[in-house]
């Protein structure tokens, strides 16, 4: 990557601030600082990888995964279906980063540590929150509200929209609303089917799907737009004032001596050597549990000058997309007469139509949205179960509520191959959830229902020599819901508030207990919505850093 920096970094006095985490936010962190005139440096605790590298190709990309799955390398989250499109050396080594959860409390942690970080799994969903999202709590009475709204960050999701170039189409429902956006990819025939039964019969909206479409190669430009490489990092490392220091890992933050502001941060390598890296500015975006961790291990328990939250709710409210999801057919429907895609902009949505004031009462608070496509992945003729017939899935992205009991702290025992204590997480499904993956299950088989199709079984559907043991064994196509962390989307833990005694951080993402740190990653999120949180967290983070900038340059 042109620009990048591997070696050390400048002299202490010449940096403006630190970035921790060099992904979709980091990216953006780095590039909005840099831009406004700031020296940044940016720690990635993985390597940098070539484009070449990090995306790999296939056949050697299965190669890879077989390796890794039989050495027990990615045992956890080879659940995802995200694992079997990507190259599976961007998922961590889970000998190597381990983190432990109660024995009847599983959670799926996916890890991308490379520069880049998710970035480059990223499955290219961007989906806006609402009004209805931010104000959530002041209908049902359940949880804070955000400090912030959607005109907040509306000016922000634009700049993304235009920079990181998202289809979508302009629908005008007031609880999704339209973005910035290029043409929506067209629906396939069988989505078009579906649209039309589900509006006549059910009376729900299906709409295009608000994301990135698959990427093209070129040798001038080898990374998607979607990944931090393809977009905002090499923006900020194009203006001169930006470092790259890779497989750098932060252990916590260094305060002052009077517990009010952050030095700086202290790195930690694999030969156990420990450097403080000090500036004036500190910026998290090293991912939702990973930032906790670091704020944990930076607290009074773990350090003699540790830093002071005075809200007592660090590590508490963990979040993540409740999901559960569903195969089905259509028989005779006329096959698309062009190439199709499944991605983040080529798929559609059942938007959420649950609890927004209007409509009948459902048992449970909040709502939930519907991914889907249709006649997008079809395999050759030999692995269909069922020529002829248009293939589908519904997947569900409900929102979880926020509860002190799910949380992460610090396994007291336990280190990492840094010598670092490793994240304990402990969530589990409430009754609102379970009630309301009830509800998706009976709103999915209405759906296929009034389409004229029927919910299958994947192993009834298509021929997956060598994989049908591991399929019939996946979360991902059980009969419940998966268990949390395995829709990658975790959120929560350091919440932002309007008092000091509601949260971690502000409304500008400035923590209450270090006003020079700022977290804006998932950490940061009140409550969960049901949208694909990561365009939300980088507008988040581009107003963060937009606000920090202005401060340093006033001094």
């Amino acid at each position: 990557m042109p620009g990048a920096r591997d070696d050390h970094p400048p002299a202490p006095e010449a940096i403006d601030a630190i970035v921790v985490g060099a992904g979709a936010n980091g990216g953006v962190a780095a590039m909005v600082l840099a831009e406004a005139g700031l020296r940044v440096l940016v720690l990635e605790a993985g390597p940098q990888l070539s484009a070449a590298r990090a995306l790999g190709s296939e056949p050697l990309n299965t190669l890879r995964r077989l390796a890794a799955l039989g050495s027990g390398r990615h045992r956890r989250q080879a659940n995802h279906p995200g694992y079997w499109k990507a190259n599976p050396d961007l998922f961590v080594d889970e000998r190597l980063h381990p983190y432990s959860t109660p024995d009847a409390a599983p959670f799926l942690w996916t890890r991308g540590r490379q520069v880049g970080g998710k970035s480059l799994t990223w499955g290219g969903i961007t989906l806006r929150l609402s009004e209805a999202e931010f104000r959530a709590a002041e209908r049902d009475g359940h949880g804070p509200s955000w400090p912030i709204g959607s005109g907040d960050l509306s000016p922000f999701y634009g700049r993304l929209e235009r920079l990181l170039g998202v289809h979508g189409g302009r629908d005008g429902l007031p609880q999704l609303p339209d973005g910035d956006t290029r043409p929506p990819l067209p629906f396939t025939p069988g989505e078009r089917h579906l649209g039309q039964a589900i509006r006549r019969e059910l009376d729900l909206p299906l709409i295009h799907s608000r994301g990135f479409a698959l990427p093209r190669s070129h040798p001038s430009s080898p990374w998607p737009p979607s990944s931090a490489q393809g977009s905002t990092l090499a923006r900020a490392l194009a203006t001169g004032r930006v470092q790259v220091r890779s497989e750098a890992v932060v252990s916590h933050l260094q305060m002052d001596r009077r517990q009010e502001r952050a030095e700086g941060v202290v790195v930690v390598g694999r030969n156990g050597h420990r450097e403080l890296v000090r500036a004036p500015l500190v910026v998290l975006c090293a991912s939702t549990i990973e930032t906790l961790r670091i704020l944990l291990h930076s607290g009074e328990a773990h350090q003699e000058r540790g830093l002071i939250d005075p809200s007592g709710s660090l590590g508490r409210y963990l979040m993540d997309h409740i999901s559960t999801s569903r195969f089905f057919s259509i028989p005779a429907l006329p096959a698309p007469a062009l190439p199709t895609e499944l991605s983040g902009a080529g798929s559609c949505f059942i938007p959420n139509t649950l609890n927004l004031g209007h409509g009948p009462d459902v048992p449970f608070l909040r709502g939930y949205g519907l991914w889907t496509a249709l006649q997008r992945f079809d395999p050759p003729a030999l692995l269909q179960r069922r020529r002829g017939e248009a293939v589908g899935f519904l997947i569900g992205h409900g929102e979880v509520m926020p509860d002190p009991e799910n949380r992460v702290t610090l396994d007291p025992e336990r280190r990492d191959a840094w010598g670092l204590p490793i994240a304990h997480i402990a969530c589990r499904w409430g009754n609102n959830e379970r009630a309301m993956v009830a509800h998706m299950h009976q709103r999915m088989e209405a759906v296929v229902a009034a389409a004229g199709g029927r919910i299958q079984p994947i192993e009834d559907l298509f021929v997956l020599p060598l994989l049908e043991p591991l399929v019939k064994g996946s979360v991902a196509v059980g009969q419940g819901a998966a268990p949390p962390g395995y829709y990658i989307h975790e959120l929560g833990g350091a919440r932002m508030a309007s008092r000091a005694e509601g949260g971690v951080v502000d409304g500008w993402n400035q923590c209450w207990g270090a006003r020079n740190v700022l977290v804006t990653d998932g950490a940061c999120w009140p409550s969960a919505g049901w949208q694909s949180p990561t365009l939300t967290e980088m507008a988040i983070t581009w107003r963060a850093c937009a606000a920090a900038a202005e401060r340093a340059r006033l001094g």
